[in-house]
Parts: C-alpha cells; sequence; structure tokens
C-alpha cells in the first residue's frame, strides 16, 4: 500500500469519527430556536417540533455542540441537565451560552436533531432593548401585553405564578398571562416585565421577559387621494417623467395601508419597462400619507394612450383616480397667436387714437342722446371774436371766415344755428340784454382767436398790450368765459385764425388762457385744400365739438363724411 493510500485512508478515519461525534450519519437538523436570557435566572425548553414532551422519553438525548460534543447530565441535581426532552438550566452564567442539540430517536429509526441557541447576558444587560421581546404599539385605547411566549410556556407547562413588573418597578395585583391597561394614557408606557416563579425538586427559580409598551394617540381612519389632482397630465415625448399618487391613510395609522399605480388595468409589479417607488410620510399633524411614484424614464407614443390608476386601499375603503398623458404641444403657435392679437390691439389703438373723430362722428347718427332731445335752448353756438386792433390782413380774414365760411359749412351743411355778434342782434336793441339773452340760449361758445394786436403795423410803436388793456374783453367775452368756467353752463370750442402772433397767447384774459391750456386751439389754415368742405379735418374737429344733434333742424341735406 502506497504512502498516498494510507494517507487518504487517515482522512476518511477521522472524518467518519468526527461525523460519528458531532451529528450521527442520517439524522435530520431541525430549524435553530434562540433565546435570550439574563445571568442569575432559571429557564425551561422543550423544543418546538416536540409537541407533547416526555419527561420520562429516553430516546432524547441532549448535547453541547461546543469544539467537541458534551452531553448533558439528567442527575436533577446538576445545575443544568434534562428529563427526556426538557432542558433545565438554573443560575444562568455567561459561559451557559452555546448550542444546544436534543437527538431524538424515533421508533421507525429516524433521527433528528433539535437545536437550541442560548444567549445569556450579564446583569447588567437588565432593562437593554436587545433583551425584550418586541413591542406593542397601537393606539388602542385599552392595552393588552401578553407575557413573552417563553416565560409564559414555562409557567404553564410547571405550574409558576406570573408577577409583573414596569420599569422594574412592582405592578400590585397583575398575576395573569396578560397584562391589560384599561383607558392607556401616554405616562403608561415604559417596559413591562413579566416574572414566572416556579419551582423544581423544592428549588424557587425566576424566569423574566421585557416587553416595551409604546403610547399613541388613537387612530382616525381616511381612504382619500391627495394627488393627482387632474385627469390629464402633459408629457414630452423623449423626456422622463414622475407620476405620484399620494394616499392620506389617516391620523396615527401605522399599518393597513396600501397604494400603488395599475398601468391599463394590470398592477405594477405585472408591466415591464416602469420603476415605482413608494414612501411614508407621517405629518407633524400625524397624517400619515403613502406616496407612490411611478418613474417613465423616457415617454414613447404608446405612453400617450396608457390609462394609469393611482389605487389606494384603507382600512375599510378603496379609492382610485385615472391619469392620462397629453402630448404637450409647442408654445411656438401660441407665440406667433399672441403677438398677432398684440400687433391687432395696437392696430386698433392707432385706429381709434387716429381717427376717435371719424369714428364718433360715424355712429353719432344712430345714437339716442335723450339729454340732448330734452335741451330747449334756440342756438347751437354763441360766436365772439376780436372787433378792434386788427391789421387790415387779418380783420379782412376774420370778416370772411366769420360771415361766409363758419355760417356755409356749420349752418347751411351741418344743419346748425349760430348768434354771431354783428349778424344776428337787432339794431336798437339794448345789446347787453339781447346778449345775455341769447348767450343763456346757447349750447356752446365758439371763440375767435386773432393773431395778437401787436403784428398790425397800426400799433408798431405802441408797446404791448396788456391782459387788463386787452381789447378782447368785452362784455359777450366776459359773459362768455362767465358761463364756462363759474357756471358751467356751456362748452367752449377754440378756433385759431392763422398764426399766433408774436405776443402768442400771453395777451389774452386769464380765464381765455386757462381755456387754453386746457384744451388747444383748432388752427384754421386759410387758403389749404378743401379747406371750406365739411368733411375736411378742421370742420371734423369743430363738428365733434358742436351738439350731436342741433337746435333746429333744416331740411337741406346734412352733411356727409
Amino acid at each position: 500500500m502506497t504512502s498516498s493510500r494510507w494517507l487518504i485512508l487517515i482522512v476518511l478515519m477521522r472524518s467518519r469519527n468526527a461525523s460519528s461525534g458531532s451529528a450521527e450519519s442520517g439524522c435530520q437538523d431541525l430549524d435553530l430556536d434562540e433565546f435570550k436570557l439574563l445571568e442569575g435566572e432559571a429557564f425551561h425548553v422543550v423544543p418546538l417540533e416536540m409537541s407533547f414532551p416526555d419527561p420520562a422519553d429516553t430516546n432524547v438525548t441532549w448535547y453541547k455542540n461546543t469544539s467537541r460534543l458534551q452531553t448533558v447530565s439528567s442527575d436533577e441535581r446538576d445545575r443544568i441537565h434534562h428529563h427526556g426532552s426538557a432542558l433545565f438550566f438554573f443560575n444562568l452564567r455567561p459561559d451557559d451560552s452555546g448550542l444546544y442539540v436534543a437527538r431524538e430517536r424515533k421508533p421507525s429509526g429516524r433521527c433528528y436533531n433539535h437545536r437550541v441557541g442560548i444567549k445569556v447576558f450579564n446583569a447588567s444587560h437588565r432593562g437593554d432593548k436587545k433583551l425584550s421581546y418586541g413591542e406593542v404599539d397601537d393606539a388602542d385605547q385599552n392595552k393588552a401585553i401578553p407575557c413573552p411566549d417563553p416565560v409564559a410556556d414555562i409557567c404553564h407547562r410547571l405550574t409558576g405564578n406570573f408577577t409583573w413588573y414596569k420599569d422594574f418597578s412592582p405592578l400590585q395585583g397583575q398575576h395573569e398571562a396578560t397584562l391589560r391597561i384599561n383607558n392607556a394614557s401616554k405616562a403608561a408606557a415604559g417596559l413591562y416585565t413579566c416574572v414566572c416563579t416556579w419551582r423544581h425538586n423544592d428549588r424557587s427559580c425566576n424566569s423574566s421577559g421585557s416587553t416595551e409598551l409604546i403610547h399613541r394617540e388613537p387612530s382616525v381612519y381616511y381612504s382619500i387621494i391627495l394627488s393627482p389632482t387632474v385627469t390629464e397630465m402633459f408629457a414630452d415625448e423623449g423626456a422622463e417623467i414622475e407620476l405620484k399618487c399620494s394616499f392620506l391613510c389617516g391620523i396615527n395609522v401605522r399599518r393597513r395601508c396600501h397604494v400603488t399605480w395599475y398601468i391599463n388595468g394590470k398592477p405594477f409589479t405585472e408591466v415591464d419597462g416602469y420603476n415605482q417607488t413608494i414612501d411614508r410620510v407621517i405629518e407633524p399633524s400625524k397624517r400619515t400619507v403613502d406616496t407612490a411614484v411611478l418613474t417613465i424614464s423616457k415617454v414613447s407614443a404608446q405612453h400617450f394612450h396608457t390609462e394609469f390608476k393611482c389605487f389606494g386601499a384603507g382600512l375599510t375603503e378603496t379609492r382610485s383616480t385615472v391619469l392620462t398623458l397629453k402630448r404637450r404641444q409647442s408654445i411656438v403657435p401660441s407665440i406667433i397667436t399672441g403677438v398677432c392679437v398684440l400687433f391687432f390691439c395696437l392696430f386698433v389703438a392707432v385706429l381709434v387714437k387716429c381717427f376717435a373723430v371719424d369714428l364718433a362722428l360715424l355712429v353719432r347718427p344712430y345714437i339716442p342722446f335723450p339729454r340732448h332731445t330734452k335741451d330747449t335752448r334756440l342756438y347751437d353756438a354763441y360766436v365772439v371774436y376780436q372787433t378792434q386792433g386788427m391789421d387790415p390782413h387779418t380783420e379782412n380774414s376774420l370778416s370772411q371766415f366769420i360771415t361766409q365760411i363758419l355760417p356755409s359749412v356749420l349752418e347751411n351743411k351741418c344743419g346748425y344755428r349760430l348768434f354771431i355778434n354783428g349778424r344776428d342782434d337787432i339794431p336798437g336793441e339794448d345789446r347787453l340784454e339781447m346778449v345775455e339773452d341769447c348767450m343763456k340760449q346757447s349750447r356752446r361758445l365758439i371763440v375767435i382767436l386773432t393773431p395778437g394786436s401787436g403784428s398790425g403795423s397800426k400799433f408798431k410803436d405802441q408797446s404791448p398790450p396788456s391782459p387788463q388793456t386787452s381789447v378782447i374783453g368785452g362784455f359777450d367775452w366776459q359773459l362768455g368765459l362767465h358761463h364756462a368756467l363759474v357756471q358751467r353752463e356751456m362748452s367752449v370750442i377754440l378756433i385759431q385764425l392763422g398764426a399766433t402772433g408774436p405776443l402768442g397767447y400771453s395777451h389774452l384774459p386769464l380765464g381765455l388762457q386757462h381755456l387754453i391750456r386746457q384744451s388747444a386751439p383748432i388752427r384754421w389754415k386759410e387758403g389749404s385744400r378743401g379747406a371750406s368742405e365739411s368733411s375736411s379735418r378742421f370742420w371734423k374737429r369743430v363738428r365733434y365739438l358742436m351738439p350731436a344733434k342741433p337746435a333746429i333742424t333744416y331740411t337741406r341735406s346734412a352733411f356727409e363724411l
């Protein structure tokens, strides 16, 4: 036999011996039961798979699995021993930690290894959360704290007595397996320890387990979809988009809330090409909101024909809303439309500004004026003008305008009735009384302005007149300005013949200067083309300022634009 064969034989023999020492061939390892225990206490355990433990069962052997198997004693006087399938620990020490195996042989010949993991903590770890058996965390008004299962099982099997502690202070009169706290307040929160006192062979033993009670306000359940709030969402093809489904579960709600997206009627998990994340937010107001965010990395044409349903399920109700994607239209047509509308508005504004007078004269015949119908005054306008202090040329131009041009257009063509001083007054009549009466019977005051008196050769060597010495200041001027400025009974139409002269309007009365500053005079350009036509720009502005309807309608044809 070669040396290599000897080596293989030695390895096989060692592996066989090792397997026979740790776990027999053919024994099935069952699930591991783990327990966290406290130094100085006692413990009793029966593997979960042994539903009906038999203390006298000779088919069960216990081992402590360390570097080599150590058989657990069955002598009741030992600190650690077993009775059949039951394993006992007394006065636990940290070095008792390890893996304990109960090897069970069935009459059928099958073999099972029941494994129990023991971890013993130092007494200084009392109250540490890692030793507790979970939490009681609900919003019920009446709390029920069960004794942890390992401790409760010991008490039931060994007929022990229960004692309860809160934060290691004893609770009087509490000796049931379940501690009940009615109308629990915030002060009830804390660490509750269930201690089972049991006896074994005249030995008193204690086993304990702790549970933390967390106080929460009562829960109020809702089923409200917070978003999406619209049924359509605009998206750009080729871009990434996120769809948010937010569902309000209630207040102080920690469970029983579900939110997800459905794509064309199928849950998200059954559809490829999408990514969904779910997040829970508990707001400062204690509202619990679950949000499912569905991410589409690249929007394609098919997504515009896909139905996305936001689905939320609360405690008793479910809610859903459908969302569809809509292709975002280009903003270029909107910009073009907006620019066109802007230009159109500007164009209309310019037209109105430039042709406001023409538009007013165009629609004036078709608009009823009840106020003018009730006006029974005889004259449409009273005409006042300068009668002296003019050079011959200006006097001739004024005479022609007063006697020929003004009446021919306003009276003959437009149908207005004018009172022209010097033409319509009756010789021998009291002039003051006549002027006052005719002024009251007129609806407008037409003031004809001529160049200043300093422009004529006749006054070349004289000093310029002041407003107090101006020739414009007769009774009809004063009375007309009084009616216009003080009594406000009539409007004033200012007409300027020719240039204003070197003095401008400084030689005029102060009241007239005030009117000129409010509304610039309409300038008459003698000899201009169409000056005598009622459709000229000058006469349109005069007609615009005249009453809408003449005091007396003549049989002659009315004017035309």
